[in-house]
């Protein structure tokens, strides 16, 4: 099987035979939506290859194709009536630059524009009786291409694509160059909204019948205001929930393909689902309690299919790098008053909610405007590093880390807010490998006392509890090249506050699992302070009453937990448990359970 990572023709796909899932059956629901559509969905999430998907299904000039491209597909087998009836007009803004001066800017987009619609008039000439004409100004330009139209017998379609790209690469640069950027493109008469203007315009009777925009964040529709409100949004309809991206069942049996015909000594595709389900599942694009299925990354997924159909084993980074730009937007939410707080709240697994996504905010916001909770969670889940996980029992909308890939992006991003200095292959790796391979929690522990807990001294002690011991931890022991890293993993009736699982592939190596459960102890709560909590012996600290209490309530959760993990995964786990009690952000005591051995790694 050929996996189409990184194409985005839908002829190329279908033609030569590529993995492809059929969306074709969401046309006739995009038509009935509206006549000017605005669809959001994070970096790589399949947004190109949809658009290809229209433009070969309404271009006029791919009629005597259709059958060909479509014919196996459904829609194929019940065809709208406007099926290759357009002329398609296609901008990308994605490679429009956004470096140099503001002259500069104008004209690289003008360049684009003015290629496409050139394009789109050699295309279209036969059906066209009248020139277009191609002037330095892209917006006459683009009235030239609509008198032509106007004066035939067919309708314009244009696809946008990313066209939101180039404005929010401005919006992440420096504050100064982005305020004076990005108000000659939509302050005003700027230049975006000047040319959404005469997008308007043209659907108002000029030959424009239909658009299709797609983008990352709603952040340049805020700023278009009146030049250009006449769109919908159609980015949170449930119809569309799976528009971009793969349902479970459809990957279950792409594997079960590879395991029958290319690669049977894969692990069972039980197993290879679990560990796809862990690293790329999790998102959902639509609000409401009512439950949706949840959707794969598709870049990450083909990714993973393409790896383990040529090379028959896992890859070891779960991460294919192309994704890893997100770390960009995390860095520049961390920017934000009060963002790397959040970073940390949500690693913490705290309940995350808010009444209604901000579906506008624009530049000024994110410069200078007061950044509100909801605000930087609706930032997050545009961008993708949170998803909608339903609603509370009052009806807000719950929020949610998707899955481990991106739950790893925020770890590093901690880190570095919190330690920018830790170097982690001379400080950090040789103790998590003992840790590993051992089993001895002492070195982590001193590091995260000596070095995180320095750190977080600054913070409000009301806020610090046992989560925030847990997300400290995180940052020394997540290794998602050796282990499936959960937190407040569902195990039997309950919730553990840390576990690391081997990954199927990491079955080879001298390591153990682990599950951790954390307890904090404030110094008021022993009536002591830091000093003296630091004088004390290892014994004289776990025989203060509070401590006591904690570790006996983390050790019959760990019995429980430890009993219920160990019937869930097998013999083949080498599971060791731990009672981690802080006191205070002073002093770390901890204990081992019973090791339950198995017989794989």
């Amino acid at each position: 099987m050929k996996y189409p990572y990184g194409i985005s023709d839908f002829g190329k796909v279908i033609q030569e035979a590529y993995f492809y899932i059929d969306r074709t059956e969401a046309i006739p629901l995009i038509e009935d939506a509206g006549q000017q559509l605005v669809f959001l969905r994070p970096r790589r999430f399949g947004k190109s290859l949809l658009l290809s998907m229209l433009e070969h299904y309404y271009d006029i000039a791919r009629s005597n194709t259709f059958a060909q491209t479509f014919g196996t597909l459904a829609i194929g087998k019940a065809p709208t009536a406007q099926h290759s009836q357009y002329c398609i007009l296609k901008w990308d803004f994605s490679v429009v630059a956004s470096q140099g001066a503001l002259k500069d800017l104008r004209q690289a987009l003008y360049n684009h524009i003015n290629g496409a619609i050139e394009t789109c008039a050699n295309r279209y000439s036969g059906y066209l009786q009248y020139p277009v004409t191609i002037q330095e100004d892209a917006i006459a330009s683009f009235n030239s291409l609509l008198s032509a139209i106007e004066q035939s017998d067919h309708k314009l379609y244009l696809l946008i694509d990313e066209y939101d790209n180039f404005a929010n690469e401005i919006a992440m640069g420096s504050r100064q160059r982005s305020k004076a950027y990005y108000e000659s493109l939509l302050q005003g008469e700027g230049l975006l909204k000047t040319l959404f203007k005469a997008v308007k315009a043209a659907a108002s009777g000029r030959g424009l019948d239909r658009a299709f925009i797609t983008g990352v964040s709603p952040m340049v529709l805020s700023d278009l205001t009146s030049g250009y409100n006449v769109a919908e949004n159609i980015f949170l309809n449930p119809e569309f929930n799976d528009l971009c991206g793969f349902t479970e069942s459809e990957i279950e049996l792409q594997l079960r393909d590879i395991t029958r015909q290319s690669a049977p000594e894969l692990p069972p595709v039980q197993e290879t689902l679990g560990l796809m389900r862990t690293f790329y599942n999790g998102y959902c694009f639509t609000q409401g309690d009512e439950p949706r299925e949840r959707i794969y990354n598709p870049t990450l997924t083909l990714y993973f299919l393409k790896y383990i159909d040529r090379y028959h084993r896992y890859p070891s980074n779960m991460l294919d790098e192309n994704l890893a730009m997100d770390r960009g937007k995390l860095a520049c939410i961390a920017t934000l008053p009060k963002g790397p707080e959040l970073i940390r709240t949500t690693l913490e697994h705290k309940p995350l909610s808010l009444n209604s996504l901000v579906q506008r905010f624009g530049i000024q916001d994110l410069l200078y405007g007061k950044k509100d909770q909801a605000y930087m969670l609706s930032l997050l889940y545009f961008f993708g590093i949170l998803t909608l996980q339903g609603t509370t029992s009052l009806g807000r909308l719950k929020l949610t880390i998707p899955n481990l890939v991106i739950k790893e992006l925020y770890i590093e991003q901690w880190r570095d807010n919190l330690l920018p200095t830790l170097d982690w292959n001379e400080e950090v790796r040789p103790v998590a490998e003992e840790f590993f391979q051992q089993g001895d929690l002492e070195g982590v522990c001193d590091l995260v006392q000596q070095r995180a807990f320095a750190a977080l001294d600054n913070l409000d002690y009301r806020q610090v509890n046992e989560l925030t011991i847990k997300t400290a931890f995180l940052i020394f022991v997540s290794d998602g090249l050796l282990y499936e890293v959960d937190s407040e993993r569902r195990v039997g009736r309950g919730y553990a506050d840390l576990t690391l699982i081997g990954r199927p592939d990491a079955k080879q190596y001298p390591i153990f699992d682990f599950i951790l459960e954390f307890k904090y102890v404030s110094l008021k709560q022993v009536g002591l302070t830091g000093e003296a909590v630091q004088q004390l012996s290892m014994q004289e600290a776990k025989h203060l009453p509070p401590v006591v209490a904690a570790f006996s309530t983390a050790r019959r959760q760990l019995a429980q937990y430890a009993g219920e993990l160990q019937a869930e995964k097998g013999e083949g786990l080498q599971l060791r448990s731990y009672a981690i009690v802080s006191v205070g952000l002073v002093r770390i005591l901890w204990t081992a359970l019973e090791i339950k051995r198995g017989t794989g790694h």
